[in-house]
This record gives structure tokens, sequence and C-alpha cells, in this order.
């Protein structure tokens, strides 16, 4: 009677093992899912990004020729003052914002992979060992 008190707490504390080690697993797999989804919603915003950037060249373009615009307009008096005021403008703004676009840009980490490396070693721990 002794010897089967010993089994039972044993068997008991592998089946809790395996539940904990199946519900690590289950959490594992959905958020695979959950950082995959991400990817994708990630690959969308990037295609998103380069209709922007299109956008942005047409704008740019108009830019350009409303610069034209202004110098033409003051050709005869401050044509060099209009222009170098434009042009130091422009590369002043256009600097900026992509320096602050490549700092956003470096930042980004995996979506989870801080949370998927610890339920791995969590699972690999509850793992029924043979």
């Amino acid at each position: 009677m002794a010897d089967n008190v010993p089994i039972a707490g044993k068997g008991l504390l592998e089946s809790l093992t395996s539940f904990a080690a199946t519900l690590v697993g289950i959490m594992h797999t959905r958020l695979n899912m959950v950082s995959n989804d991400l990817e994708e919603y990630h690959a969308h915003v990037v295609a998103q990004l380069v209709l922007v950037q299109v956008a942005q060249f047409f704008i740019g373009m108009g830019v350009v020729l409303a610069t034209i615009l202004l110098v033409v307009a003051f050709w005869d008096t401050e044509r060099l003052l209009v222009l170098g005021f434009l042009a130091a403008f422009y590369l002043v703004l256009g600097l900026s914002v992509g320096a602050v676009a490549m700092r956003k840009s470096r930042a980004r980490p995996r979506p989870f992979a801080a949370s998927m490396s610890e339920l791995y070693k969590d699972r690999q721990q509850l793992a029924p060992r043979s």
C-alpha cells in the first residue's frame, strides 16, 4: 500500500507537467501565428509606403515647378536670393525628415521576439523527459 502512494503522486505530477507543457505549446503556437500576422501587416505597410513615396515624387515635382515659377517671377529683381532660400529650405526639411525616418526604421524589433524565446524555454523545461 505504501508503494502505491509515490507512484500515484508521480503520475499526477507527470500529468500536470504534461498539461502545462501542452498549454505552453498552445501559447507558443498562437504567439507564433500572431507574429506571422504582424509580419504580413508589416509587408502591407511597406507596400503602402511605396505608394506614398510615388505620391511624394509627384508632389516633389509640383514643388520643383512652383520653385521654377517663383524664380521666373523674380527673375529681374532677386532671382538668386529666392532660389538660394528655397533650396536651403528644401534641403534642411528633407535631411531632417530623412534622419527621423532612419532613426525609426532602425528601432523596430521583431514583434513578440522576447516572449517567443521565453515560451520556448518554458516549453523545453516542462516537456516530459525520456
